[in-house]
C-alpha cells in the first residue's frame, strides 16, 4: 500500500514563500514520476509541476513557471515543491501525486496515488 503525506502549506502574504513536502511509503519510489497538484475551490484539479525517476528532467505549469521549484531525494522518499513570489491565485489545496507512467508530463488519469492534501492561502 502506497501512501503520500503533504506537509508545509499555511497561510502567507502575497509575495512570500512556503515550502511543500511530500513523504511517501513504499520501496519503489525511485522509479515513479512525481507530480504537484492543486485545487482551487470550484475550480478542477489542475497540474503545477512533475519530475522524473531519476530527477533529472522537471515540467511546469506556465503560471508557476520560474517561481516554483520540484525536487526529489530517493533516498528519502520525499518530493518538495518551493514556492515563491506567491500570488492570491496561487490559493488552492495541494496535492502530491505518484505516477507509474514513463513520460515527460503523465496525463492526471496516470497518476495512480494521492496525498490527502495540504492547504495553501495567500493573502493580498
Amino acid at each position: 500500500q502506497v501512501q503520500l503525506v503533504e506537509s508545509g502549506g499555511g497561510l502567507v502574504q502575497a509575495g512570500g514563500s512556503l515550502r511543500l513536502t511530500c513523504v511517501a511509503s513504499g520501496r519503489t519510489f525511485s522509479t515513479w514520476t512525481m507530480g504537484w497538484f492543486r485545487q482551487a475551490p470550484g475550480k478542477e484539479r489542475e497540474f503545477v509541476a512533475c519530475i522524473s525517476r531519476s530527477g533529472g528532467t522537471t515540467d511546469y505549469a506556465d503560471s508557476v513557471k520560474g517561481r516554483f521549484t520540484i525536487s526529489k531525494d530517493n533516498a528519502k522518499n520525499t518530493v518538495y515543491l518551493q514556492m515563491n513570489s506567491l500570488k492570491p491565485e496561487d490559493t488552492a489545496v495541494y496535492y502530491c501525486a505518484a505516477s507509474t507512467v514513463r513520460a515527460l508530463r503523465p496525463a492526471r488519469a496516470d497518476y495512480a496515488y494521492w496525498g490527502q492534501g495540504t492547504q495553501v492561502s495567500v493573502s493580498s
